[in-house]
């Protein structure tokens, strides 16, 4: 029995879909997933393990303690860290099997005389992370020990502009020298289907893996993943001109039955959704009502087609109401969005 009150619920067959989608791009493409930030709040561990069964060997993480969570045993599953050296010992990298992307010459320095691979970041044009091109001449990239040479486009959502060609050909210049051994990688998921020339060596799909998209291109190539669920805690017939929640912002017209959903802003339902969100049961839809709070928030339920009770669940997220149209109502982004989702919400994987 599930004794919270929402459940993120992940189709793991359909993420496996998502994994292979990219995998079939290309003949011997490597695909190393991004399972930074708790796998975007999918899981981990969870997701890792599952990719690792389906014969993924290269993934992505942001941080050094994310790497350590994965407590990879072989050598032969490669675990980046994609914010580098920092501060940390070397040791704390080689010890748990990971492998830091450089971002700085600072770094570079550090790393060029130690015997352990390392990857290396370009930056062609973002302007956060890694070496300026105009720096890049003082890197030995004949280094045997480095295994990767990456980049990361700025606006690779976006297919009709010329900032992506620029950032492209930037990256050309160092795919062209031709270093020994070593792979080049380029794209995200948007940046994977932008045309065959971004896909390189190796590709870095994170939202995509997970069902979200940005865009109607890529939402075309891939399924949906997740599905968010709210339980009704408690359920209530009230007058007309009763209010409803923090500072009285919904007042009622007539008699109206609501119904408590026990979860809030610290579950991953924003206070910008206070009177203007929805929610979904079978055919139903029922808008949020007063204003959202930190563990609850209520559904006008008057209308409802069916006998709602509490204990049952209500979606919030769904099949036909993806993450990236809740993201579009919340006026932000689905990474935003998965990675909102608070620790109190189950995670089930079906």
């Amino acid at each position: 029995m599930i004794n919270e009150s929402g459940i993120l619920s992940i189709n793991t067959k359909n993420l496996i879909y998502n994994y292979n989608f990219f995998k079939k791009l290309k003949q011997n493409l490597i695909v190393a997933p991004t399972i930074k930030a708790n796998a975007y709040g999918l899981g981990d561990k969870k997701i890792y393990n599952l990719l690792l069964n389906q014969g993924c060997k290269h993934f992505f993480v942001a941080t050094l303690s994310e790497g350590l969570k994965l407590n990879n045993k072989s050598k032969l599953i490669k675990i980046y860290v994609l914010n580098g050296l920092q501060n940390y010992k070397l040791n704390k990298f080689t010890q748990a099997n990971l492998i830091p992307v450089v971002n700085t010459i600072e770094e570079y320095n550090r790393i060029k005389n130690a015997k352990i691979d390392y990857a290396i970041h370009i930056d062609t044009g973002i302007n956060r992370l890694g070496i300026s091109p105009e720096e890049v001449e003082i890197l030995d990239l004949k280094n045997q020990y480095i295994k990767l040479i990456i980049s990361h486009l700025s606006s690779s959502d976006e297919y009709k502009i010329k900032y992506n060609i620029r950032q492209r050909k930037l990256f050309d210049d160092f795919v062209n020298k031709k270093p020994k051994g070593v792979f080049f990688s380029l794209a995200n998921a948007h940046g994977s289907i932008l045309d065959k020339t971004y896909l390189y060596d190796m590709i870095r799909p994170g939202i995509g893996i997970y069902g979200c998209y940005e865009n109607k291109k890529l939402e075309k190539k891939i399924k949906n993943v997740i599905n968010f669920k709210g339980k009704i805690i408690q359920i209530k017939d009230l007058q007309k001109n009763q209010y409803i929640g923090y500072n009285r912002t919904f007042k009622t017209k007539t008699k109206t039955k609501i119904a408590t959903i026990g979860l809030g802003y610290e579950d991953g339902i924003p206070r910008l959704l206070s009177n203007k969100g929805f929610v979904y049961f079978k055919r139903d839809r029922f808008k949020i009502v007063g204003r959202i709070s930190m563990d609850s928030f209520t559904i006008d339920i008057s209308k409802s087609s069916y006998d709602l009770k509490t204990g049952m669940f209500v979606d919030i997220i769904n099949d036909e109401h993806k993450v990236d149209k809740f993201a579009k109502k919340c006026k932000t982004i689905s990474y935003e969005v998965l990675t909102s989702i608070g620790n109190r919400v189950y995670r089930k994987y079906e």
